[in-house]
């Protein structure tokens, strides 16, 4: 029997589909020259994915990487090919699989993680307090956490399987993939971000920064993966916004407050979800979406 399109999925299962990874959030189908990436609606705090899964969250992710790719082509070509054309030996499947997956191009993804700051938080914050930079970028004296940066600063990372991504300077980036192609990850990368931030300013929406990923295909350079979703970008709301302490955000913050209240050591097994924390969830994951995009998720 079909799985309804809005209810949660914690893990996917297409008899006849090659499964090929199964990362924290999304599975990967192996469909020849293409590749199917189903976002799921699990959910990871603190490198450990929890029991409970969070309803609407993987099309949210999806739909809005859809909605940004669509706004944001001219600056990098994406790897999708469709979201919608479910057919062939998908086509048993289209219930599960409408408004949570993509057709992709099949592409070889680079080992960096490309991120964009314009505001001082998470890692970046924590870079600085220990060095007055973040990766190898100086900083001015005495900023807060959470204060908008002079200028947005482009800050790679390694893509690690496991544990954190590990921050790293411009220099070593290009030292892994050569000068040419790091700078125009940086170019792209902190163009994807001045104009999607510009346009989520005037919906309210303060995006602090946001971890893009490319591939190759051939020699073209491809955008993949997740574009601008509250998973791959911390999300403040303007009307709050208040330097000097970590903000309000439209992403799994209610979890992460309440796995500190309980005092799980963070280790796994993770503990189950109550209710109102899965409802608070689902409510910032969906009004993130329907903020930006102008529309509601159904």
């Amino acid at each position: 029997m079909a799985t309804p399109a809005n209810h949660p999925i914690s893990q996917t299962d297409f008899p006849g589909l090659k499964l090929i990874a199964r990362g924290k959030v999304r599975d990967i189908y192996d469909l020849g020259e293409h590749l199917l990436i189903v976002a799921t609606d699990r959910l990871s705090a603190f490198d450990v994915i929890l029991p409970t899964p969070i309803p609407d969250k993987g099309r949210v992710l999806t739909q809005l990487s859809l909605f940004w790719f669509d706004k944001l082509a001219s600056i990098c070509p994406h790897h999708v090919i469709s979201a919608t054309d479910f057919s062939g030996p998908l086509a048993n499947y289209r219930s599960e699989l409408q408004g949570r997956s993509m057709i992709v191009r099949r592409t070889k993804p680079l080992p960096i993680e490309c991120v964009a700051r314009g505001y001082i938080s998470g890692s970046g914050w924590k870079d600085y307090r220990a060095t007055g930079k973040i990766c190898g970028i100086p900083l001015p004296v005495g900023l807060k956490e959470s204060d908008r940066l002079p200028e947005p600063i482009f800050t790679p990372a390694t893509k690690e399987t496991t544990g954190h991504d590990e921050n790293i300077s411009f220099e070593e980036t290009a030292s892994r993939i050569g000068q040419e192609l790091a700078g125009r990850l940086r170019d792209i990368t902190l163009e994807v971000y001045k104009r999607a931030s510009e346009y989520a300013a005037e919906r309210g929406i303060i995006i602090a920064d946001t971890k893009l990923e490319f591939g190759m295909d051939g020699s073209e350079l491809i955008w993949i993966d997740e574009a601008l979703t509250p998973d791959s970008s911390r999300f403040w709301p303007a009307d709050s916004y208040a330097p000097g302490k970590a903000q309000p955000s439209f992403d799994k913050q209610f979890v992460r407050d309440y796995l500190e209240r309980i005092g799980w050591a963070k280790q796994p097994p993770a503990p189950a979800l109550p209710p109102d924390v899965v409802n608070g969830t689902r409510a910032k994951y969906r009004e993130a979406y329907e903020r930006l995009t102008g529309h509601p998720l159904d």
